[in-house]
């Protein structure tokens, strides 16, 4: 069976990445299609990129380095969920993309974000990065607005539509994860 890590892709207190992204996660798992687990950035402490090699030559020096890769090694795809700071998707999930290389490649990857405006730019700004390190994004997303979709823009209510995004998504990501598996054996 097929493994696709839920990355919560926020380290800053009160973030409501978690909720989010547990939310996606209790969604996932009902389908039976694959095995969903929540990655999230904060259980890896990782420091501002702090390896002297670049990532593309996997000789990683760092222990907190060589457990992200170990745990990014072992799945066959990835929802991102993020906000949008600024335009963008956060610090932390780029800095933590940028301390691997070759674990993220040929793998799918499905986008959930959230913000004002759905974090519809923090989702484009991750697709270009996610193509650099060989990542095949799908074409279905999930917007959340945290003027439609929260509560006081702090607690999740996503409208019923949003869990139709997400299953459309997850299809994409679990059928393009089997395509691509060949290229990653």
């Amino acid at each position: 069976m097929i493994r696709i890590g839920i990355v919560i892709g926020s380290t800053r207190p009160g973030r409501a990445a978690e909720t989010v992204a547990r939310w996606v996660h209790d969604l996932a798992v009902k389908r039976g299609d694959a095995d969903y687990e929540l990655v999230d950035l904060q259980d890896f402490a990782l420091p501002h990129l702090d390896e002297a090699v670049p990532a593309a030559m996997g000789q990683y020096a760092r222990e907190h380095t060589k457990a992200w890769s170990e745990r990014i090694s072992g799945l066959d795809g990835f929802v991102f969920v993020t906000p949008e700071y600024n335009h963008s998707y956060t610090g932390a999930l780029k800095n933590a993309i940028d301390f691997l290389f070759h674990e993220w490649g040929d793998k799918s990857a499905g986008l959930v974000s959230y913000g004002v405006d759905g974090g519809a730019r923090a989702a484009e700004h991750l697709r270009q990065v996610l193509g650099q390190v060989k990542i095949a994004d799908v074409p279905a997303q999930v917007t959340l607005s945290l003027y439609t979709d929260f509560e006081n823009m702090s607690v999740l209510a996503p409208g019923p539509h949003q869990e139709e995004r997400v299953t459309v998504m997850l299809d994409q990501v679990g059928s393009w994860a089997k395509a691509l598996r060949p290229l990653r054996v």
